[in-house]
């Protein structure tokens, strides 16, 4: 199992990080959360995903708080909302999210999702703040084979690094044509809510499999991924007991029978189904 993920200019980073969707909603819950990031950064889970969506704002003002003294060892990922994805919408939004991140630059910046702004606007804006510095690499996020293709046929659209979308061990629809795509283009995929926002199945093969390696079915389920090839995982965890069970994800290893009974359980896809977004 790889615990890196190459991006498409060979640059590495961490197949396992941490996501901030539904963080610095509760304020009795701000210093268990920003423990929490500190806490997974120092476990080596270093990239840290987070958007402008989240919390309008407040999720990327915790990350601030959180991870002030670590900027440097953390690969921080952003999104921008796609009605603020116009060629010069992209760079004030990234300008705000960088004031309240308290940085210079994000590692990486994403369309949260397809907007009515055209392609070539945003991957324009996304290429103004590449030169400037303010990003190093860009990306999407919730695009399907189609969308990427027409992104690819826009000028410079060829320099996206990553494409983050749902998947996970029971939203598989992706590997039917999507990742074969992006893995034939040596383009990482960044799942979110890869253990279902905890509604994945407690029973079942899972559990079998949980029972056999002393885990827990969410921890199987993470594992299942970072056994993918170019798979990058970005669970939310709010407290330090969660942050510990994620990262002890990365020492189970699955045997050939624990793949086969998960694919048995939930098998890949054999047609073409539309892109889930949650």
């Amino acid at each position: 199992m790889s615990l890196t993920v190459t991006l498409p200019n060979g640059e590495n980073v961490p197949a396992l990080g941490q996501g901030t969707w539904q963080m610095a909603e509760k304020a009795d819950r701000r210093k268990q959360e920003i423990e929490a990031l500190r806490l997974g950064v120092e476990l080596g889970l270093t990239l840290i995903d987070t958007a402008e969506m989240y919390g309008e704002g407040a999720a990327e003002e915790l990350v601030a708080e959180a991870l002030a003294p670590e900027r440097n060892r953390v690969f921080l990922v952003s999104k921008v909302y796609p009605h603020n994805a116009s060629r010069q919408g992209v760079v004030e939004a990234c300008e705000r999210s960088l004031r309240r991140l308290k940085t210079d630059r994000l590692d990486l910046y994403l369309l949260h999702w397809r907007g009515s702004v055209p392609l070539e606007e945003t991957v324009a804006g996304f290429e103004n703040l590449r030169r400037s510095g303010k990003i190093r690499h860009w990306g999407v996020s919730n695009f399907d084979v189609d969308d990427m293709e027409e992104l690819l046929g826009v000028s410079a659209g060829e320099n996206c690094a990553i494409n983050q979308i749902l998947y996970n061990v029971t939203r598989r629809g992706p590997e039917f044509d999507l990742i074969p795509w992006m893995a034939a283009r040596r383009m990482p995929l960044m799942a979110y809510s890869p253990i279902e926002q905890g509604r994945l199945p407690q029973g079942g093969a899972l559990q079998a499999i949980a029972r056999r390696h002393e885990a827990s079915p969410f921890q199987i389920a993470l594992a299942w991924l970072l056994n993918r090839p170019g798979v990058i995982s970005i669970p939310k965890a709010s407290s330090a007991k969660h942050v510990r069970e994620n990262h002890a994800a990365l020492e189970i290893r699955l045997t050939p029978e624990d793949l086969a009974a998960i694919d048995a359980e939930f098998p890949a896809p054999k047609r073409k189904r539309p892109l889930e977004m949650i």
